[in-house]
């Protein structure tokens, strides 16, 4: 790589608007929210701000959420704070590469750990796999999104999304590698006795969630370890 002037750096990585949408990427990995009024965001996403801006973190019982979920995959839970204010805020996760979906009345299914921020015209729900609790340490958390308005979710890398469907029959996935699923699938837990007696019994591949009916599933090319076989 060629060495920069300065100024060739500044005029590179000063922040860019080129739309007039509240959610903006200024790269793969960082979220620019244009701030006029309140959004959700993952509690500790915040790299910088400007503007009047204030954070509040979201109560355990705020909307709708039990005690329960103070177990969830990050030992926390997945901690979400509230937006407020007139300003610029700025949201990456660990370096995570960053979608933004438009929501138009439909819904969608989210890895709980994969939800970078939402506007505030997006319905969330907290939901946990009950099944899959006694197999995998504090189970396995996901985020029902519904309504209008734009959501950021992140991925390790390039996601691939892979259609449900009569032709393609049920696809399988590792929940550690999956990130998000078209709301009319309901996944199931499913486990295979040989391959976690050839992997081995904490093996996290000897779980996995099986999808069927009509939508499509969205898996990253990494495992992240957030779900772990009990032995």
């Amino acid at each position: 790589m060629s060495v920069r002037t300065l100024q060739e750096f500044l005029a590179a990585s000063k922040e860019k608007d080129v739309g007039s949408d509240a959610f903006e990427l200024e790269s793969a990995h960082m979220l620019e929210v244009r701030l006029n009024g309140m959004v959700w965001a993952k509690a500790g996403s915040m790299v910088a701000r400007k503007g009047s801006v204030k954070f509040t973190r979201q109560g355990i019982m705020e909307q709708g959420l039990g005690n329960l979920l103070k177990k969830m995959v990050s030992g926390e839970g997945m901690q979400l704070m509230k937006v407020e204010g007139e300003g610029r805020v700025y949201l990456a996760d660990a370096g995570k590469k960053i979608t933004l979906l438009r929501l138009a009345g439909e819904a969608i299914f989210v890895n709980g750990n994969d939800v970078l921020a939402v506007e505030s015209g997006i319905e969330s729900k907290i939901t946990m796999m009950r099944k899959v609790a006694g197999m995998l340490s504090g189970g396995l958390f996901n985020v029902r999104l519904s309504g209008s308005g734009i959501v950021a979710i992140t991925s390790h890398y390039e996601p691939l999304t892979l259609p449900v469907n009569a032709q393609t029959g049920p696809v399988f996935t590792d929940p550690n590698a999956t990130v998000a699923w078209s709301g009319g699938l309901t996944p199931e837990i499913v486990t295979d006795i040989s391959l976690g007696t050839l992997l081995g019994r904490g093996s996290g591949e000897s779980v996995q969630l099986r999808f069927a009916g009509e939508g499509w599933v969205v898996v990253q090319p990494y495992e992240e370890v957030v779900f772990q076989a009990k032995e």
